[in-house]
């Protein structure tokens, strides 16, 4: 197993697992795949956020979602339940002073699965049937929990609360990711997009070749839609573990 860990979460939620990579001897080296920013005009988000006590369940779909839209408000208003999908989620509600103690908060019953499929299991849909719900997300992603809502019967709102784009390299950017490429390293993932991302930008850096040795690399992603997506794009040493830090240390120890 490389000894270098390259972690390529948005740089807000890379640094806290970069610490823990460290503390197992490990080189952990943050390299975003994924920049997050505030949407040009904050109206949309704004007018929703303020009055939610018409929704039976308002979903967060990542902790980028609810950073963003929690800036906008004071406090979580009573009574209002909270869907979200992953432990960093949890934790993001957390800092907000939003836990299950004080809020109604809706997740998946297997923390190693945290995605749409796994929220809907845990949800009373028959119980949500001719009620609202609102969806705070990015300004992209999946559409697969508004349809299955939608499907049972829910009057289905959603509003981004961020945009997503891949980073922009400066010329020591450049540099620093030749030399990770060059190099014996593990790359963490944790969204289909960054492992887009990472393909494109090495192709368009360093060519085909480059790109060919990026997929002998090993990847350690989050979710099996991850690893395949992955496979598809050409990598062949995917370990798949689950979304939570924990789960992530644990396949790198494993694969020490």
């Amino acid at each position: 197993m490389p000894k270098r860990i390259i972690i390529t979460r948005p740089q807000a939620q890379a640094e806290l697992l970069a610490r823990k990579v460290s503390a197992l001897g490990l080189d952990a080296v943050v390299f975003p795949l994924m920049v997050i920013s505030e949407l040009p005009d904050q109206a949309p988000l704004r007018a929703m956020l303020a009055d939610l006590k018409p929704f039976a369940l308002v979903a967060f779909v990542g902790p980028n979602a609810i950073e963003a839209a929690l800036a906008h408000l004071d406090g979580w208003p009573a009574g209002v339940p909270i869907a979200i999908m992953g432990d960093g989620s949890r934790l993001a509600l957390a800092r907000h002073g939003i836990t299950e103690t004080n809020a109604t908060i809706y997740r998946p019953h297997t923390p190693e699965r945290a995605d749409s499929e796994s929220l809907l299991a845990a949800l009373d849909l028959p119980a949500l049937c001719g009620k609202k719900a609102l969806i705070i997300r990015g300004e992209t992603g999946r559409e697969l929990l508004a349809d299955a809502l939608r499907a049972a019967g829910v009057a289905v709102s959603q509003v981004a609360a961020y945009r997503r784009t891949a980073p922009v390299l400066d010329q020591a950017l450049r540099l620093r990711l030749l030399e990770l490429l060059a190099s014996d390293s593990a790359w963490v993932l944790t969204s289909s997009e960054a492992v887009r991302n990472l393909v494109q930008i090495t192709s368009d850096l360093a060519g085909k070749v480059a790109v060919a040795n990026l997929q002998q690399q090993r990847l350690i992603v989050s979710h099996m839609r991850i690893a395949e997506n992955a496979q598809a794009l050409g990598f062949a040493n995917v370990i798949c573990a689950g979304s939570s830090d924990e789960h992530l240390l644990a396949a790198i120890q494993s694969s020490l």
